[in-house]
Order: C-alpha cells, then sequence, then structure tokens
C-alpha cells in the first residue's frame, strides 16, 4: 500500500461509511506527481474533487503530517485533465523538482472564472494589473480577507497568466515555508532553500498572519523578500488581516508588505453570491433554476468555498435518488446545514443588525411603542428570529415581551402575506437575512 492509500485507509475510520464510499473511495493517489511536500489525488470529475477540496484537504493534510511528520499541500485533480494540468502548472524554466512541486497551481484559478462584485472588485483591479506588470507597480500585493473570499483564487490567476508567459512562479502557504525553513536549516542546506525561493520570477505566499512569533523564520523571510523586491521579482502575499493588525509580526516586515499595494475583499453581497453561484453551476454543469440559486445564496455564510461543497452534495444526492434538484429537495438535503447555521445565531446578532439597518435601538424594538416604525422593525426581527434561529414562539413572546405565542403566530402571518405581495421587502428580507448569515457570531 502507497503513502496516499494509507492516508485514505485512515480517513475512512474517522468519516461516515456513505461519504466514504460516495467520495474518498473514488480517489486514486498519483505517485509519479507526488512529492515530499505535495501529494497529489485523482477524482473522476469536478464535482467530487471539488467537495472533497472543501472538506476533507486539510484533514488529509493533517493526516500524512501525524503518519510522516511532514505536512504537505494537497491538491485533488479531475480524471483525464492531468496531462493538461501538469503542463499549464509546471514551469519549463524551473530544472528543480523540489521547485516545481512547490509552483502547482490550481488552473482552474482565473481571472475569467473569477466573480467580481462590490466586495472584490479593488482586489480584482489589482491583482489584474499585476499580472499584466510584474514586478513593475504594487510590489508586493498584499490581498487581505476572511477565510473563502477569493484571495488564493487571485493571488495563483496572477500565477497562471505569468507561468503562461514563461515566467516561474513558487506558490505556497506560510506554512510551507516555515517547514522548508526549518527542514533545510536542520539539514544544513540552506543554500537550496535560497536557490528555492530566491531565483523564482515571482513568490506567491498564502496566509502569511501565520509567520506570528516565528522570529528565525521572520529574519529569513525578510532577507528573502528583499532580495527579491530589489531584483524586481513580483512578490504577491495572502493573509486574513491588514499587515498592522497582525500580532507578533516584525514592524520591518509590516511595512514592507505595505510599500507596494494592500488590497481587502469583503464578504460577497446577495447579487455576487447569486453569480458566484451561477458561475459555479456553468464550470460544473449542474442545472438550477433561479428558485433554488436564490435560495442557496441567501443561507451560505461569508465563505464561496461553501458553494462547492452544496453543489457537489445536491448532485450527488440527486443522481443517486433520481431526483431533479427543486426547492423542496434543496431544503430537505441541506437541512442539517440549516440546523447547524441556526444554532451559531443569536437574538442578539439579529436585533442589532436589524436595529443599525433600520435606524432603530434594540431597546426601541423590545418595547411597547407602537409607533409604524418601530413595529415594523420589531415584526422583522421577529421573523428573522424565528426563521435563523432555534427559538420557539413561546420564547420570542417571552423575549419581546408579548402575551403568549399567538402574538408571535399572528406576526409571522403578516410577514408572510407582506413577503408574496410586496417585492421590496421581500428584497429587505433578504438582505438582512445575508447581513445576519454573513456576520461573525460573538
Amino acid at each position: 500500500m502507497n503513502i496516499g492509500d494509507s492516508i485514505l485507509a485512515m480517513l475512512k475510520s474517522e468519516i461516515s461509511e456513505n461519504e466514504y464510499k460516495r467520495y474518498i473511495k473514488q480517489l486514486h493517489f498519483s505517485t509519479a506527481e507526488s512529492r515530499s511536500n505535495s501529494a497529489v489525488f485523482i477524482a473522476p470529475n469536478p464535482l467530487i474533487a471539488n467537495w472533497i477540496k472543501t472538506k476533507y484537504a486539510d484533514k488529509i493534510a493533517h493526516l500524512y503530517e501525524v503518519k510522516t511528520g511532514t505536512k504537505p499541500s494537497v491538491y485533488i485533480k479531475v480524471k483525464g485533465t492531468e496531462k493538461e494540468e501538469r503542463r499549464k502548472s509546471v514551469v519549463p524554466v524551473i530544472s528543480s523538482t523540489e521547485k516545481a512541486a512547490s509552483s502547482l497551481l490550481n488552473p482552474s484559478h482565473t481571472f475569467e472564472n473569477f466573480v467580481v462584485g462590490g466586495s472584490n472588485q479593488f482586489a480584482f483591479a489589482s491583482a489584474k494589473s499585476v499580472s499584466e506588470k510584474q514586478g513593475e507597480i504594487y510590489n508586493p500585493l498584499f490581498i487581505y480577507g476572511g477565510v473563502g473570499l477569493g484571495k488564493t483564487h487571485l493571488m495563483q490567476a496572477v500565477g497562471n497568466v505569468l507561468q503562461q508567459h514563461g515566467k516561474s512562479v513558487i506558490y505556497t502557504s506560510i506554512e510551507q515555508f516555515v517547514n522548508d525553513f526549518t527542514r533545510h536549516l536542520r539539514n544544513q542546506t540552506m543554500d537550496r532553500f535560497k536557490d528555492k525561493y530566491r531565483k523564482c520570477d515571482a513568490l506567491l505566499i498564502d496566509d502569511v498572519q501565520f509567520l506570528s512569533n516565528k522570529n528565525q523564520t521572520q529574519e529569513e523571510f525578510f532577507h528573502t523578500f528583499e532580495t527579491l523586491r530589489n531584483e524586481g521579482k513580483q512578490i504577491i502575499l495572502t493573509a486574513d488581516k491588514h499587515p498592522k493588525q497582525i500580532a507578533g509580526l516584525e514592524e520591518r516586515l509590516k511595512s514592507r508588505f505595505e510599500w507596494g499595494l494592500v488590497a481587502d475583499i469583503q464578504p460577497p453581497e446577495l447579487e455576487t453570491k447569486i453569480a458566484i453561484i451561477k458561475k459555479k453551476c456553468e464550470i460544473n454543469r449542474v442545472l438550477l433554476d433561479n428558485e433554488v440559486i436564490n435560495y442557496i445564496a441567501t443561507i451560505i455564510s461569508n465563505n464561496a468555498r461553501e458553494i462547492e461543497g452544496i453543489l457537489s452534495k445536491l448532485h450527488a444526492y440527486s443522481q443517486l435518488m433520481h431526483v431533479d434538484i427543486t426547492i423542496e429537495f434543496v431544503k430537505n438535503v441541506l437541512k442539517e446545514q440549516l440546523t447547524e447555521q441556526r444554532e451559531n445565531i443569536n437574538i442578539e446578532q439579529i436585533m442589532t443588525t436589524v436595529a443599525k439597518d433600520l435606524n432603530v435601538k434594540p431597546s426601541e424594538i423590545r418595547s411597547k411603542n407602537r409607533s409604524r416604525n418601530i413595529v415594523y422593525s420589531r415584526r422583522i426581527a421577529i421573523f428573522l428570529a424565528r426563521e435563523h434561529t432555534p427559538m420557539s414562539m413561546p420564547q420570542l413572546a417571552q423575549y419581546f415581551g408579548m402575551k403568549d405565542h399567538t402574538a408571535i403566530s399572528h406576526t409571522m402571518k403578516k410577514i408572510h402575506q407582506l413577503l408574496k405581495d410586496d417585492e421590496d421587502f421581500k428584497v429587505k428580507i433578504e438582505e438582512l437575512s445575508n447581513k445576519i448569515t454573513a456576520s461573525p457570531v460573538s
């Protein structure tokens, strides 16, 4: 049994039998393409590949670390496209096997496949400019934002453009950079480390916030940064926060990270979520009507990667059960996900969101005030609390100081009627729902 199959066998004991048979069992480990710091698996189709990337890639990497002591980058490719992906992801200029393994880019991460909206327009334009004038402007380009918002996609889109122009590109995570540094330092082979990271045309590094408090690695990273920038080589970095907000990072690194351009990506608004879902459906050849697409857009959180998992799940259930993907089918398949989401949202979060949006105070919403704006706000808060939290109608009646659950039931009926009759009101409810599911739980 090769190392890849051994890891998948370990994973089998940690997940349900159904998910193992449906997804993991269909993976094939590629011994030819895998290296000591990269594990490549082949999936039978894009949906299974995306589902495993979303849900299991981190777990597979962790199991590798448990078994071998080294945590590799995990790549899931689609059967039949290995040769094409290898042609795109390995640059002929690079002769070192170690360099090539670190340069594996996802060929689907292109500018054409990136959905642009108000939340990411600036970051997109910045990355596009860097791809056209590598090393000349915005060096470094520092992209920051929450998980699953598209930072890696934009960074790798630049890398794919540069590789198509014959440039040598190193893409890696800061975790892998730290691991490489530690290994070469221990083996007294730092010349090889410097040759790998300082002789490329572009260095792309994910999650630099994990450099925090790693003083020795920060020293090495500083010199790597200086060498590349002085030679006009492009540097692109991503993190979950602005350089100034990364604790445990040397001031000289913070200042250098801001030398070029710092671009943020915000959580996608509802329209962008809908556009992302449509694009993913197009790529993965999944047919969904507008009602289903709009529904999915309102229930997903900030993490756009979640869309991949949802589409994979819906497609798998639809194929196995031989049924069409209708709105009722979607609600049934995703009921566990919705239950988990409801448990992670609290009433205070809803009150704060509604009060801020409608320009009232949370205390006014809970008061006996019968003014039109307060009653309107109270009804919306009750409806959203019923929709997004596990609170029962008696619990809501107690929270809002109402007589009993019949008052809550009456409010819910009024809201449902408004949703049918008033399109503007329906849009407002969807907008607030999106804000609630997108905001972090306090």
